[in-house]
């Protein structure tokens, strides 16, 4: 257990840090803008690039891992969803985004750090395809129900061109697609390109958990919705429970494989989820909320999970 705290606490103390440094510190919100612009726009992707560049082609074409791994996470979808519209009498629109705060995952910010810290870079792979393949359905979706629920009146065809602009020109999913044809290729990028790389890849995770901390302290928790009541047990327990059980039921993967998509599941509520609540004008104070309850209730929940992993007392593959 102690070299899962080794583990786990540094990692969630970068967000602390980043929590108390814009408690006590004074700096308009948009002092954040150039921050995120680097992790998303140059950090991360050098991240995905580096490790998905350098993996054999034959692992990056396991279908079976992604469509049980995305379908996994829209039943729960769906489950939320259906609370959130039938029980809780809220509208399609707002049943959305409570749809979204129990399944959409920090797999972003959260996902590659922790990821290749508990696993090491074999969980890169599993990472990279399971954040572009979400994204990429989140993406799909999230417009989608929107326009189904009236949220805004758009032509069919600036609804599926604006939904695939940001699928295809999203930074995360551009270098795992360039890392994948670098892998193909068998390209090597030259040497002082690859130390540029390098250096941006090793800024990712930490920047991006003191960007985390810093959105958390800019966004206080006002009051407690009642849907945390369904979504936060959903999110961070039946999600990555139904995900283990999925997986093992389906093929036969890697451990780190296994492992990894089940960690990723077990993520906080990822703070994209306010920014669609915002997009739309729905539900964003009860999004804040979620974000910052999951995220602190998953030190507690994430740091039991990685002991049953590491300690071996949850087996990589229920059915082997």
């Amino acid at each position: 257990m102690t070299d899962i705290a080794g583990l786990v606490l540094p990692f969630f103390g970068l967000i602390f840090l980043g929590y108390l440094t814009a408690r006590f510190v004074e700096h308009p919100g948009e002092a954040m803008g150039w921050l995120n612009t680097f992790i998303v726009y140059l950090a991360l992707p050098a991240l995905f690039f580096k490790l998905v560049s350098r993996t054999p082609v034959e692992e990056l074409t396991r279908a079976d891992f992604i469509l049980t791994s995305v379908g996994t996470t829209y039943v729960v979808f769906v489950l939320i969803f259906s609370i959130g519209l039938f029980l809780r009498r809220s509208t399609v629109a707002e049943a959305t985004i409570q749809g979204f705060a129990g399944v959409y995952g920090n797999i972003g910010y959260m996902g590659p750090g922790l990821a290749l810290l508990a696993f090491g870079e074999a969980a890169a792979v599993p990472v990279a395809l399971i954040f572009c393949f979400e994204n990429a359905a989140h993406f799909t979706v999230a417009p989608a129900m929107m326009a189904l629920a009236g949220g805004r009146k758009q032509k069919p065809l600036f609804l599926a061109l604006g939904i695939v602009s940001r699928i295809a020109l999203h930074p995360f999913i551009l270098s795992t697609f360039t890392g994948v044809a670098a892998a193909f290729l068998a390209l090597e990028p030259p040497t002082p390109l690859q130390r540029l790389i390098d250096y941006l890849a090793q800024a990712a995770a930490p920047c991006a958990l003191f960007a985390m901390g810093v959105t958390l302290a800019l966004r206080p928790l006002k009051r407690i919705p009642v849907e945390i009541g369904y979504i936060v047990p959903a999110k961070l327990v039946l999600h990555p429970v139904l995900m283990y059980l999925a997986l093992s039921l389906v093929g036969t993967y890697d451990p780190v494989w296994m492992q990894t998509a089940v960690l990723l599941a077990a993520l906080p509520t990822a703070t994209n989820v306010f920014v669609i609540g915002h997009q739309y004008g729905i539900w964003q104070e009860r999004a804040s909320a979620t974000i910052l309850i999951t995220t602190l209730i998953s030190v507690a929940t994430v740091t039991g999970l990685l002991y049953l992993m590491r300690s071996s007392a949850l087996p990589a593959d229920l059915f082997p």
